[in-house]
C-alpha cells in the first residue's frame, strides 16, 4: 500500500545535507484526517523523541539504509574538500522527496543510480525525487568540504546529525561510513562516539568504517594527525 500523505523526515548530515521526504500540505492533510495506517517501519506504539539509543540488534523489517564513503588525499589537507560517494537503499515509499545539500559545501553532484524511483535530477545544491518505489536505490558522487584543520595541527570530521524523523518521533535507521584516508597522509588518534553494541567500528590501514543501527539523532567526530607529528 501506498501512504500519499506520508510525511517522513530524514536528516543525513555530512554536515548540512538533509534528506526530506514531505508530502504537499493538501497530501499531509488528507492523510491526517484519514484513517490509514502507518508503515509498519514507523509504527507510533513507542516513540523516541530525539535521544539517541544503539539499538541491541537490527529492526526486524528493512530500514533506510545510508552507505556513504569520504576519501580524503592531501589535497583536502589545504582545502578541505572530500570525494563524497553515497548510496540510500529501503527509502520510505512517498511521493516526494529531496535531498538537500549546503551551498557552500558540496559541488560536482551528480546522480549514478536511480532504481524504482519515478524521476531524480540534480537540482542546484538538491536532488529531486517523485514516485519512489518498493526497493528504491539512490546513488550520488560529490565533493564535499568537511575536513577541518585544528589550530594543534589536527584535523576533524564531523557528522551528523543522522535521523530519520515522522511527525515528533525519531525511527530506527542504518547508516554506514567508510573513511578512506590512505592518501592523505594522515593517522587516526581518536573518535566519538565509542564502539559498542549498535555502533560497530572496523579499521584497517588507511581505513576506517563504522556501522550503526539506531533510533534518535547520531553525531560522529573523527580527529587526525598527520603521520609525522
Amino acid at each position: 500500500m501506498r501512504y500519499p500523505g506520508l510525511l517522513i523526515m530524514l536528516f543525513l548530515c555530512l554536515p548540512g545535507l538533509t534528506l526530506a521526504l514531505e508530502p504537499d500540505r493538501e497530501e499531509l492533510e488528507k492523510w491526517l484526517e484519514s484513517d490509514e495506517d502507518v508503515p509498519p517501519s514507523v509504527s507510533t506504539d513507542r516513540v523516541n523523541e530525539g535521544e539517541l539509543v544503539f539499538l541491541q540488534k537490527p529492526p526486524a523489517r528493512e530500514v533506510h539504509h545510508h552507505q556513504t564513503r569520504l576519501i580524503i588525499d592531501h589535497t583536502s589537507l589545504q582545502n578541505g574538500w572530500v570525494r563524497l560517494k553515497q548510496c540510500h537503499d529501503h527509502l520510505d515509499r512517498v511521493p516526494r522527496a529531496q535531498i538537500l545539500y549546503n551551498r557552500e559545501r558540496v559541488r560536482d553532484l551528480a546522480i549514478t543510480v536511480s532504481r524504482n524511483i519515478g524521476q531524480s535530477w540534480v537540482e542546484n545544491n538538491s536532488v529531486q525525487l517523485s514516485d519512489i518505489g518498493e526497493n528504491a536505490r539512490l546513488c550520488v558522487i560529490a565533493r564535499t568540504r568537511v575536513l577541518q584543520a585544528n589550530g594543534d595541527g589536527s584535523y576533524s570530521m564531523h557528522n551528523g546529525p543522522f535521523m530519520r524523523r515522522f511527525l515528533d518521533g525519531y525511527y530506527p535507521m542504518r547508516v554506514s561510513m567508510d573513511i578512506d584516508y590512505s592518501d592523505s597522509g594522515l593517522r587516526l588518534v581518536a573518535m566519538t562516539p565509542h564502539e559498542q553494541q549498535g555502533f560497530r567500528v572496523s579499521k584497517r590501514k588507511g581505513h576506517l568504517l563504522f556501522d550503526a543501527w539506531f533510533e534518535g539523532k547520531l553525531r560522529t567526530e573523527f580527529r587526525f594527525r598527520p603521520d609525522a607529528l
